[in-house]
């Protein structure tokens, strides 16, 4: 396996046991180091990067983990570590400001709701701020590689449960973008997941694919 996948996967490992080494002492890691709404009173600057290496779960652990090993060891093999170990921390941080652009548009949708935009709102605004949940995982890099490996190989054939015959990679990477899509605009009853993150993961890959491919001056876009 390359070298920064394999590292990514195993910090990813290391953060996720450590929370609960932590919780034997009282301390949630995933409250530190997950991404809070940035005008409540849990934000800090350094949680757009912490927040990709924290999980939920062991289920949202090893799939972000699986995809990142099936598919990041073979961006990595074409690019090389640093180019990819920018591109997933890219989509990590992308993600995470589209979430916070997503909770800001949230936030004013419930503060227009209650009508305290005025007089005596600030007590209240402060509390719908810190009422917002904070964001964990690397979802949001994973999906920014599965649109890299759609662009790169476009026409390579997936297995997917629960398709029994191969999917293209092209069809696949857009027919996961148009389900979270769905999802986050709210057509899942009881959905808590980040859609609008996974999405963001994707749009910042695709922008610094084709910033890269301007870039290169007729070079292969998306070699090493």
């Amino acid at each position: 396996m390359p070298t920064v996948t394999r590292n990514l996967i195993i910090t990813n490992i290391l953060f996720f046991f450590g929370t609960f080494v932590a919780s034997t002492y009282g301390i949630n890691l995933n409250y530190y180091l997950g991404l809070h709404f940035f005008l409540g009173d849990g934000f800090n600057l350094a949680q757009l990067f912490t927040y990709i290496f924290m999980h939920g779960g062991f289920a949202h652990l090893f799939f972000n983990m699986f995809a990142l090993w099936m598919f990041g060891r073979i961006l990595e093999t074409v690019w090389g570590p640093k180019k990819f170990l920018i591109y997933f921390l890219v989509c990590g941080v992308g993600a995470g400001l589209v979430q916070e652009l997503v909770q800001f548009i949230e936030v004013q949708t419930v503060l227009s709701q209650l009508g305290q935009e005025g007089f005596g709102g600030e007590l209240i605004k402060q509390k719908v701020y810190n009422s917002m949940a904070y964001t964990v995982g690397a979802s949001g890099s994973v999906y920014g590689i599965l649109l890299a490996f759609g662009v790169l190989f476009p026409n390579q054939r997936l297995f997917i449960i629960p398709f029994p015959f191969p999917i293209k990679a092209k069809y696949f990477v857009v027919g996961y973008a148009i389900i979270e899509l769905y999802a986050g605009m709210g057509k899942i009853p009881g959905d808590t997941t980040a859609h609008f993150a996974h999405l963001g993961g994707m749009v910042f890959g695709l922008l610094l694919l084709i910033y890269w491919r301007k870039n290169n001056h007729g070079r292969n876009p998306f070699g090493s």
